[in-house]
């Protein structure tokens, strides 16, 4: 009995301070509610944010007022064509002093909680797979020396799905390695003058630091606590498996549309961010909505299309809701 009180303690600590920590966002960001929800999940997860949508929106300003509420360092990193790797990461440099010359490390702005990774399809491939090992291992290897990063390292890279001049798409390797795309839409006209009140007065809303980067660390410990009953995890594993259009039960989308399914990452995603949800609303345990709440968000990005989807128009998003449609709980 003891055992159960303290495990609802910490489902209902966890859920009120994921609530305050969305509280203090919605200070400063008006609506975006599924993209502050998004990008809160997949931090407690521990995963990484793809944010697509036009500029101007308030991606930038959604991770700067993210990481105050969880009183967690913050860094850009704004990608360009001539950006190279060392800027990014950090580089090796020769100091001279009293005791002579000697080879000097110099951070470079990945060494933070929270990245952010503004316009990440603007830098050529060689740059972009520099986040590569970061993102996967929490680690970044320069001059022969792998040197870690602080946990918790969280990065959220924002792309313009309309500017494609100059841009270097992501391969599908680092597309895999973001835990949910998530897109920002328009604001609608309530939402629009309530921004106007906001930004336009004396003084701008500040968040409150409501959570410290133990108390992130504890949760994110928690979450993988959490238990998934066999079936819950064979539903994930069946939405996974539709996407793949070799499969023997899949929909007629997916073998019309689709080149490459998702990988098993993409089950891992559903079931941490299925995870999150469950603690978010007091349980502890993971239901099959929680699943399936966020299928799109986490498989969106992981499905290739063919020549006929792309030349057709077809959404990935389209696609996965055929998939639920067919894979009923």
């Amino acid at each position: 009995m003891a055992d159960d009180a303290a495990v609802e303690a910490q489902v209902r600590s966890f859920a009120e301070t994921f609530e305050r920590i969305k509280a203090e966002v919605a200070k400063v960001i008006v609506g975006q509610g599924e993209t502050v929800e998004g990008a809160l999940v997949a931090l407690l997860a521990g995963g990484h944010v793809l944010l697509e949508g036009l500029p101007g929106l308030g991606k930038t300003r959604l991770v700067k007022t993210l990481s105050d509420a969880v009183d967690l360092t913050f860094r850009r990193i704004q990608f360009t064509p001539d950006l190279m790797p060392a800027d990014a990461i950090g580089t090796t440099i020769l100091q001279d002093d009293a005791g002579g010359r000697r080879f000097e490390f110099q951070p470079g702005p990945v060494f933070t909680h929270v990245l952010l990774a503004d316009e990440i399809n603007r830098a050529t491939p060689k740059t972009q797979s520099a986040l590569l090992e970061a993102m996967q291992e929490s680690a970044v290897t320069v001059g022969g020396v792998t040197r870690p990063l602080d946990p918790p390292f969280f990065v959220l890279a924002t792309q313009n799905p309309i500017e494609l001049e100059g841009t270097y798409p992501l391969p599908e390797a680092q597309l895999d390695r973001f835990l949910l795309k998530l897109l920002v839409d328009c604001s609608s006209l309530p939402e629009l003058v309530a921004i106007l009140e906001r930004t336009t007065g004396e003084q701008e809303p500040q968040p409150a630091k409501v959570a410290t980067r133990d108390q992130i660390l504890e949760m994110r410990t928690l979450v993988r606590r959490v238990p998934a009953a066999t079936p819950v995890k064979e539903h994930a594993g069946r939405l996974v498996l539709a996407t793949h259009p070799k499969g023997a039960d899949v929909p007629a989308g997916v073998k019309s549309y689709v080149r490459y399914g998702a990988s098993p990452r993409a089950a891992q995603a559903l079931l941490l961010c299925a995870k999150v949800s469950a603690l978010v609303q007091g349980r502890y345990h993971v239901s099959l909505e929680d699943v399936r709440r966020w299928f799109r968000p986490a498989l969106r990005h992981r499905l290739i299309l063919n020549y006929e989807g792309e030349a057709g128009g077809v959404t990935t998003d389209r696609v996965l809701t055929d998939i639920m449609e067919q894979i009923k709980p």
